[in-house]
C-alpha cells in the first residue's frame, strides 16, 4: 500500500502503518549517525536535555557527502541501522516515533518499536544521489565538530521509504524470507 505522510509521525500514524507499506514522507526530520547518538547518550547520562526535540521525531541514519553548488546536501544514502541499536531503545522510550536506515535490527530495538508504537523504515541503500533530490533544506543543528556525523535538520519532499518493522510486531525482513521460501 502506498502512503503519503506529512511528518511528524504520531502514535496514530505509526499504528496505521504495516510492514511492507511504501511510504513517501514530507516535512522535517533529523539526521544522526552513531557518533551523534553516542553524544546524545552522554547528554542524557548527565541529566541534560537532548539537543533536538525527540517527541514524535523521525531520525534518518545518514552521513551526507558535501553539497554540490546549488544543492542543500550531497549524496544522502542510509547508514546501516544496526550501528545505532545500542542507543535506539532509550531514544524510542523518550518519544521518538520513526527511524530510517537500512538492514536488520536487534530484538531490543524491535521490542522498543512495539512498546513505543513506533516504526522502522528502510531507505534504499546505494541510491544516495537520488534520495538527496528529495531533500530541500539541510541545516546543522549541533555537533558540527563531527563533520558528516553532525546532527542536521532536513526538510524532505516525497522521500521514499518502506516500512520494515511496524508497532504490531511485523518485520518485513522475516516475512519476506518466508514468502520467498514458498
Amino acid at each position: 500500500m502506498d502512503r503519503h505522510i506529512t511528518l511528524p509521525i504520531t502514535k496514530e500514524i505509526a499504528e496505521s502503518l504495516t510492514s511492507g507499506d511504501y511510504v513517501y514522507l514530507d516535512g522535517q526530520m533529523y539526521v544522526a549517525r552513531d557518533a551523534a547518538h553516542k553524544r546524545m547518550m552522554e547528554v542524557l547520562d548527565r541529566g541534560e536535555e537532548l539537543p533536538i526535540p525527540i517527541k514524535d521525531a523521525t531520525i534518518y541514519y545518514m552521513g551526507p557527502s558535501p553539497a554540490r553548488e546549488g544543492r542543500p546536501i550531497g549524496s544522502a544514502g542510509p547508514t546501516t541501522a544496526s550501528r545505532m541499536d545500542k542507543y535506539a531503545p532509550r531514544i524510542l522510550d523518550l518519544g521518538q516515533k520513526a527511524m530510517i536506515g537500512k538492514g536488520k535490527r536487534t530484538k531490543e530495538v524491535l521490542d522498543a518499536v512495539i512498546r513505543n508504537h513506533a516504526v522502522y523504515f528502510a531507505a534504499v541503500g546505494g541510491a544516495g544521489a537520488l534520495l538527496s533530490k528529495c531533500i530541500t533544506e539541510s541545516e546543522v543543528i549541533c555537533y558540527d565538530d563531527l563533520g558528516a556525523e553532525a546532527i542536521r535538520k532536513i526538510m524532505v519532499e516525497n522521500f521514499p521509504v518502506i516500512v520494515v518493522a511496524d508497532c504490531h510486531g511485523n518485520n518485513l525482513y522475516e516475512t519476506a524470507i518466508l514468502e520467498y521460501q514458498k
